[in-house]
């Protein structure tokens, strides 16, 4: 057993709420929105996914760490999350596909976490209080040391991250000889989101988050335009906003998943806001209104498009809502060939029930 999980860590929430426990990881200090995930299983995407970059990930699963960690499971480069808080921290793994234990993991990457904490009693609080700025730290234990850090992060509201989540050089993914080429802006895309594109006949070009859509269409003239999902502030993004009104112009098939269905509710001047808490799980049912059809899925995101403004609007139509709060989960434009969906139909991990719209998208683009 690894000596470092003896040593105290403390977390601090930005309204002075403050929880013992155990380091995990690197020991160190590290700062961010916090937020929980209740899926049963896939820590491993889940640190991973670029659309948690600077949010500290409350685990609701009472084990983390038990599986291992697996290099092929990976859904980006490198860890994303800013650290993570647990309840039981499994150095010790069972899987033979295993490459390493999460320690090690989070070791290489420099990954600050706490475990040993009720988890169940910290969620049941940012369910009350909402998404609040956090610290965790394994190396002050000083609390007004550690208020006056926390006081300096700035709140997600209005944050631009998708610039520094996204590929710095243009890449692509499948075969040259597919059928299908899509344009993808990369605000923070998943890996498996391109596997999905590979499986179904799709050569993906993938460029960074400020790419015009003119270099897009000079370069690749792509048979359709996939708009990824991400961190931050959809509405602190007026580059990429730009980027799909100039799409919907030339009427190629779009489709946009998470962040990228927020910007095409952007772009119809239909406004995002940050909400109380935010949907991340691999359980939400949603209820696709146009086949009247229910599915099962998994869901990462802190904003949502405003529901009154879509449906007061001429421009865009529901498709898709969430039947545990009623929010909007997938619009579509109206005269176009551009859909989008709140939540993660590449579910990795999660439930299978959504992988059709990739097919949507096939269609629309066979058309």
């Amino acid at each position: 057993m690894n000596h470092f999980t003896k040593l105290p860590a403390v977390l601090l929430l930005e309204d002075g709420t403050v929880f013992y426990g155990k380091a995990a990881g690197k020991i160190g200090t590290t700062t961010g929105e916090i937020c929980f995930n209740t899926g049963m299983t896939g820590y491993q995407e889940i640190f991973t996914d670029p659309s948690y970059f600077g949010q500290i990930m409350v685990a609701t699963n009472a084990h983390i760490g038990n599986y291992g960690i697996n290099n092929e499971e990976i859904e980006s480069e490198q860890i994303q999350i800013a650290g993570l808080v647990c309840k039981n921290y499994n150095i010790a793994y069972s899987r033979k596909q295993a490459d390493e234990s999460i320690q090690d993991y989070f070791q290489e990457q420099n990954i600050v976490g706490i475990s040993d904490v009720d988890t169940r009693q910290l969620v049941r609080h940012i369910r009350d209080k909402g998404a609040m700025n956090a610290i965790i730290s394994s190396e002050i234990l000083d609390i007004e040391e550690l208020k006056a850090k926390l006081a300096e992060v700035p709140s997600m509201d209005g944050l631009e991250l998708s610039s520094q989540v996204s590929t710095k050089e243009t890449y692509t993914f499948g075969n040259e000889n597919a059928t299908y080429r899509v344009a993808v802006l990369d605000l923070g895309v998943k890996k498996n989101i391109l596997r999905n594109f590979d499986d179904r006949d799709v050569y993906a070009k993938v460029y960074p988050a400020k790419t015009s859509f003119e270099e897009m269409e000079k370069d690749f003239a792509p048979s359709g335009y996939f708009i990824s999902n991400g961190p931050g502030d959809p509405a602190a993004m007026p580059y990429a906003i730009d980027t799909v009104k100039k799409i919907l112009e030339t009427d190629k098939p779009l489709f946009g998943i998470c962040l990228g269905h927020q910007l095409l509710a952007l772009a119809n001047d239909i406004p995002t806001k940050k909400m109380f808490n935010g949907h991340r799980g691999l359980n939400h049912p949603v209820k696709n209104v146009i086949i009247d059809h229910c599915e099962v899925t998994s869901q990462n995101h802190g904003f949502g498009v405003v529901q009154e403004a879509v449906k007061a609007s001429d421009k865009v139509e529901v498709t898709h809502v969430n039947l545990n709060d009623n929010s909007v989960e997938g619009i579509r434009v109206k005269g176009k060939n551009a859909f989008s969906v709140q939540y993660h139909p590449e579910s990795s991990p999660g439930p299978h029930d959504s992988r059709y719209l990739f097919d949507d998208f096939i269609n629309l683009m066979k058309k």
